[in-house]
């Protein structure tokens, strides 16, 4: 801690992580280590996968594993450090540290809010117009909609990273959560935050239920058309074209709209961690495994 202006402004954080626990370390090290090799192991072998069979080589199974990819990301922003403070005595992260965490996590979570919108358009594209599918979906608009939602989601993400470096925090330094999440980074500073809380209601609404509504919109197509199908076959190859996309998408947001509701609430209970964990480290394995 430094002095300024007759108080101290925090340099570094402390993580308390799983402490409530201590006689669980050990189990709960093991549970959560092999989660999370599961989770990198499954996607990189799901990646290898679609690069070397040929007959993967197709617009979904292409944005499934830039999917996967992104997952190994996301899990890797908090699982390391989380893994490597069950043992440590102080859980110390410095400042920068901790805004380059919540910079990665959030910039990752929100690359794979606008790629699900991304994957949206490709069923749309699949069920509505299967004789121009080839032609829609051409390897470079691909290309083009995977990198405009990493620049979209860590463009957004740079917005939160510099509203966080204008807070100032003087004390308290401790984060009861594993990670540096910013709901809780907000209550621990000791600057006005309505501009910060403002901006992320903001990213919010965009992020979370324009996005969604965009996401739904091809949907409501997509049914149109199948209903359109007299075969029973054909309806049901169609549903199923795109059911897992939509189970993929329903199972993000809801997880996502659970954790953060009960984490802006201010609750930091053991119950909400377990949480932020499942929707950290598990929803990257069922996110590809739903498609398989």
């Amino acid at each position: 801690m430094t002095g300024r202006r007759n108080s101290t402004m925090i340099m570094k954080f402390i993580l308390l992580g799983f402490s409530e626990s201590p006689k669980l370390t050990i189990v709960l090290f093991s549970i959560f280590l092999g989660i999370y090799l599961v989770t990198v192991s499954w996607n990189v072998g799901l990646i290898t996968l679609i690069r070397t069979d040929s007959n993967l080589h197709t617009p979904m199974y292409f944005f499934l594993s830039y999917l996967s990819f992104f997952d190994i990301c996301y899990v890797s922003t908090t699982a390391p450090k989380m893994l490597s403070d069950f043992f440590k005595k102080h859980k110390f992260i410095s400042f920068m540290g901790c805004t380059m965490q919540y910079f990665f996590f959030s910039g990752l979570g929100l690359t794979e809010c606008c790629l699900l919108t991304a994957m949206a358009y490709d069923r749309y594209a699949a069920i509505c117009n299967p004789l121009l599918y080839t032609a829609i979906m051409s390897p470079t608009l691909c290309v083009q909609m995977v990198a405009a939602s990493c620049v979209t989601g860590f463009f957004g993400s740079f917005i939160q990273l510099c509203a966080l470096l204008q807070l100032h925090f003087c004390g308290p330094n401790i984060i009861n959560h594993f990670f540096c999440d910013l709901p809780q980074l907000l209550i621990l500073s000791c600057s006005d935050n309505f501009f910060v809380q403002v901006l992320l209601s903001i990213l919010t609404l965009i992020f979370g239920k324009i996005n969604a509504l965009v996401i739904m919109t091809p949907y409501v197509y997509i049914v149109f058309s199948i209903m359109k199908i007299t075969l029973a076959k054909g309806r049901s190859k169609a549903f199923t074209t795109c059911a897992f996309h939509l189970i993929a998408v329903t199972l993000f947001y809801t997880s996502g709209v659970f954790v953060y509701l009960s984490s802006s609430s201010g609750v930091s209970s053991r119950f909400n961690r377990f949480t932020l964990v499942f929707y950290t480290v598990v929803i990257p394995i069922l996110n590809p495994l739903i498609y398989i």
